[in-house]
This record gives structure tokens, C-alpha cells and sequence, in this order.
């Protein structure tokens, strides 16, 4: 894992499927595939406070590409999708304010 936050890629990728993910502890997490225009990958993320799984599909977000792969409850996600907390300390994905070319990189 990187040790430097610049040293960590942050790409755009476009949700192409969500769904519940019940397997893991945590009931707010969701399984996530996200297309970079190259390649899809898959990301366990804490949607479940703010969007429905349905709400997902179409969006684009920025995730954390090369922090490697994690097992959670049998589904590897690799991908971290990033989001902020609200007023609740429950996260916000982050993204684009407009569609962007998939795969571009946080500068």
C-alpha cells in the first residue's frame, strides 16, 4: 500500500452494475462493477446510506486504482471507490460534476 497519498492513482470509472451485497457485515456496502473504458473491476462500497443500487447505474466516480485487491466476505474488490461524509459521517461518493472520458487520472 502505498505510503504517499500522490503516490496513489485515482481514476474515473463508471458504474455498470450494482447490487446489494448481504454476504458482508456491513449491511451498507454494496458490490459495485466499474467500467475505465479498458478494463471493469469490481469494488465493495459503503453505498447503502445514501443511493440505491438501481441509483448507481450510469454514475460516474473516482476510485483509488492501485492500492491492490481485497477480499471481503468472498467478493474481491479492486477498486477503492472514495466518497466524503455527509452531516452524518456517512459517505457521499465523489465524482465529476459532468461526464468526463472513462480511465482519466486525478491531477
Amino acid at each position: 500500500m502505498p505510503s504517499d497519498l500522490f503516490e496513489t492513482t485515482f481514476a474515473v470509472g463508471e458504474v455498470v452494475a450494482a447490487e446489494p451485497f448481504p454476504e458482508a457485515r456491513k449491511p451498507e456496502l454494496a458490490k459495485l462493477e466499474i467500467d475505465f473504458g479498458d478494463e471493469v473491476v469490481q469494488s465493495a462500497a459503503q453505498t447503502g446510506y445514501n443511493y440505491d443500487p438501481d441509483d448507481l447505474v450510469g454514475r460516474q466516480v473516482l476510485c483509488a486504482t492501485n492500492l491492490g485487491t481485497v477480499n471481503i466476505a468472498g467478493y474481491e474488490s479492486e477498486v477503492l471507490t472514495v466518497g466524503v461524509p455527509d452531516e452524518d459521517g456517512n459517505p457521499v461518493l465523489v465524482g465529476p460534476d459532468e461526464d468526463v472520458p472513462l480511465g482519466g487520472e486525478l491531477y
